[in-house]
């Protein structure tokens, strides 16, 4: 099946919406080098599908709500469904994913492996995120490895090599939190919902005027406990994360909108003036909107001569 391009396709609750490989097959293989450049950062998002991450060469500082785990090269990481997460690497991270949802494990919702093994373990409270320690569990890294190079070699009989691996780590967490069949479904915490209906809120918004006390009535909690929530979750204030947010709407839109000058982008990424985004703009991405846009354009024409 080959690698996927890594781009997020989100909608406003941060929800990836691409499909993770075929409807027969539902398994996508991801791989891509990241720099500690702002654009190079893993947004806050989600999906249905489990998620197991493995650094093939730096580190990577990754994040769920509440956590947040170094990860160093040979580690891997299994991310629950539905569940929010993010990261960044302090210099380079050359990073292999592997996204499949539970149906390619289980077959069907009401077969004996999703009754008794997979189910469980998707519900169970203590799962959120786990980690791999590469001197710890060679064995389940190993069956990783095996997975990813199957499906992006698309080797014969690519699909048993990838589910009998992705098996064996899913039984391996099994039996690691010990989930039963009739243990109450963990669902979302308070947090979580929180974090998603504010995070909805930013991203659909942050064209306009918004003021803390907006961002918190979008979660009906007050001020305080919107700061706290953010803290606790995303280790960043609110006004903060929708400071950062709109520049990286307006370095997106640098390159989506050429033809736009960088007033109308300022204005469209919600910034009161030109100067205020080219400001802001400099502190994040050590370069005014027009060197980075130019910055861009010279790569462009040189992939193009070259390809």
């Amino acid at each position: 099946m080959g690698l996927k391009p890594c781009n997020l396709n989100l909608n406003p609750e941060k929800k990836q919406l691409s499909p993770q490989g075929t409807a027969g097959f539902p398994c996508a293989a991801y791989e891509r080098l990241y720099t500690d450049k702002p654009e190079h950062m893993i947004p806050w998002h989600w999906h249905e599908e489990l998620e197991i991450a493995h650094v093939k060469k730096g580190s990577l500082q990754f994040q769920i709500p509440g956590k947040s785990f170094l990860l160093t090269k040979g580690d891997c990481i299994v991310i629950n469904s539905n569940m929010l997460h993010g990261g960044g690497t302090p210099q380079e991270c050359e990073l292999q994913s592997l996204v499949f949802h539970p149906r390619l494990i289980t077959g069907s919702s009401d077969s004996a492996i999703a009754a008794k093994y997979v189910s469980p373990l998707l519900k169970h409270s203590l799962f959120d995120g786990f980690v791999l320690k590469a001197q710890k569990r060679p064995l389940e890294i190993s069956s990783f490895c095996h997975a990813f190079d199957a499906l992006v070699l698309d080797s014969p009989g690519f699909e048993f090599t990838v589910r009998a691996n992705l098996s064996q780590i899913c039984f391996f967490l099994y039996r690691h939190f010990k989930p039963n069949a009739s243990q109450k479904a963990a669902g979302q915490s308070p947090d979580q919902l929180r974090i998603r209906k504010m995070l909805k809120y930013i991203h659909t918004h942050f064209q306009d005027f918004i003021a803390l006390s907006d961002i918190a009535r979008a979660a009906d909690i007050g001020e305080r406990e919107c700061l706290r929530c953010f803290q606790r979750n995303i280790q960043l204030p609110p006004m903060q994360y929708l400071l950062k947010y709109r520049v990286m709407q307006g370095a997106d839109f640098l390159l989506q909108e050429p033809g736009a000058s960088i007033s109308q982008i300022a204005l469209s990424c919600g910034f009161d003036s030109p100067s205020h985004f080219s400001k802001m703009f400099r502190r994040f991405y050590d370069c005014s909107p027009r060197e980075y846009r130019k910055s861009r354009e010279d790569v462009e024409t040189l992939l193009n001569q070259f390809f």
